[in-house]
C-alpha cells in the first residue's frame, strides 16, 4: 500500500503546495481523497494511472476539496473510460454535477455512482472487498467527514516445509488451506488449516481528517492506524484562530496522534501564510508532542 501526497495546501494554492488531494494505492487500484483544484496535473506529476481510480471521497464541499472534481470526472471521459466510478461525499455532489454537466451540456458515458451522505450525524462503513471505508463527521465550519481505511485480517503465513512433510501436494489443496478449509489426502489423512497456516495478520489502516479542529471523532477514527493524515493548518500560537475558522493547530493534531495511538502523523493542510522556514517550526512543534510526525509535501509518497 502506498499513499501519494497530491495537494497539501489550506484553502490558497502555492507555487509549492496545491489544493487538497491524498491518493491511495492499493492492490491495482486507485482511491482519492479530495480533489482540490488541480488534482489531474498532480496526477499525471505522480505517475498515477487514472484508469485504475476506482472510488473518489471528498470531505466537504469547500472549494479547495473539490473544486478540482469535475475537470477529472470529463477528462476520464476524454480519455477513453468505460468502466464504473464510485464518489462518496456530502449531500448536495449529485446537484452540483447536474448543474455542471447542464451548464458545459456534457454527459458522462461511463457509470458513475454517486454516493451522499445524509446528514452530518450518520455513521457508516462501506464494504469494498478486501476492505472497508468508514466515516464519521468532524467539527469544520460546515460538515466535513473524516476517512478510515481499514484493511481486513489477512490469511497466515502458509508453512510449505510443514506442508510438505505432511504430504499435501502443490496444487489446489494448499489453496484450500489457506482459504480456511480442511483437506482429506488420498490416504485419508485429515488436515486442517491449523496444521499448516499461521494465525491471521491484521490489515493496514489509514485515517484520513481534515477539515476539522480537534475532535473525539478524529481520535475514534485514527486509532491504532498505521498513517493518520491530519491537518495543521495553523501553529500553536494561532489556535484562536484555529478554532474561529474549524481547523487544528499543529499541536492539536500531534495530540490525536498521541491519544489515537497511532504510529505515524503526517500534518497537512498547511496554511499558505508560512513559508518553508516557518514549516520546519511548525514540524518542531508537532514533534515535541509525538516524535513521529512529518510535514507533509506535494508529491510526497509513504509506503507501507
Amino acid at each position: 500500500m502506498e499513499v501519494v501526497l497530491l495537494g497539501t495546501s489550506a484553502a490558497l494554492p502555492t507555487v509549492r503546495r496545491w489544493p487538497a488531494a491524498v491518493a491511495v494505492v492499493r492492490e491495482g487500484e486507485v482511491l482519492l481523497f479530495d480533489c482540490g483544484e488541480g488534482t489531474q496535473v498532480q496526477f499525471q506529476k505522480a505517475r498515477l494511472s487514472p484508469g485504475k481510480l476506482s472510488h473518489i471521497f471528498i470531505s466537504h464541499l469547500h472549494g479547495d476539496h473539490f473544486y478540482g472534481l469535475i475537470g477529472l470526472l470529463t477528462s476520464l471521459q476524454l480519455s477513453g473510460r468505460d468502466k464504473e466510478l464510485n464518489l462518496y461525499g456530502p449531500a448536495g455532489l449529485v446537484k452540483y454535477l447536474h448543474f455542471m454537466c447542464k451548464l458545459s451540456q456534457f454527459t458522462f458515458a461511463y457509470p458513475l455512482h454517486v454516493h451522499e451522505f445524509e446528514n452530518a450525524e450518520v455513521k457508516e462503513v462501506w464494504d469494498l472487498g478486501d476492505y472497508t471505508v468508514r466515516f464519521k463527521p468532524l467539527k469544520h465550519k460546515i460538515a466535513a467527514y473524516g476517512f478510515c481505511l481499514e484493511e481486513k485480517t489477512r490469511p497466515g503465513k502458509f508453512d510449505a516445509a510443514a506442508a510438505s512433510e505432511l504430504g499435501i501436494p502443490v496444487g489446489p489443496e494448499r489453496g484450500r488451506l489457506l482459504r480456511g478449509e480442511s483437506i482429506t489426502l488420498p490416504d485419508g489423512t485429515r488436515v486442517t488449516p491449523a496444521q499448516v497456516v499461521g494465525p491471521g495478520r491484521p490489515g493496514k489502516k489509514i485515517a484520513i481528517c481534515t477539515d476539522t479542529e480537534f475532535c473525539e471523532n478524529a481520535i475514534a477514527l485514527a486509532a491504532g492506524a498505521e498513517v493518520l493524515i491530519h491537518e495543521g493548518t495553523f501553529g500553536h500560537d494561532k489556535e484562536e484562530r484555529a478554532a474561529a475558522t474549524g481547523h487544528s493547530t499543529v499541536t492539536q493534531a500531534a495530540q490525536v496522534a498521541r491519544t489515537a495511538a497511532v504510529k505515524r502523523l503526517i500534518l497537512t493542510h498547511i496554511s499558505a501564510r508560512y513559508d518553508h522556514g516557518q514549516e520546519r517550526d511548525l514540524l518542531a512543534q508537532a514533534q515535541a508532542i509525538f516524535p513521529e510526525t512529518i510535514l507533509a509535501e506535494d508529491l510526497m509518497r509513504i509506503e507501507f
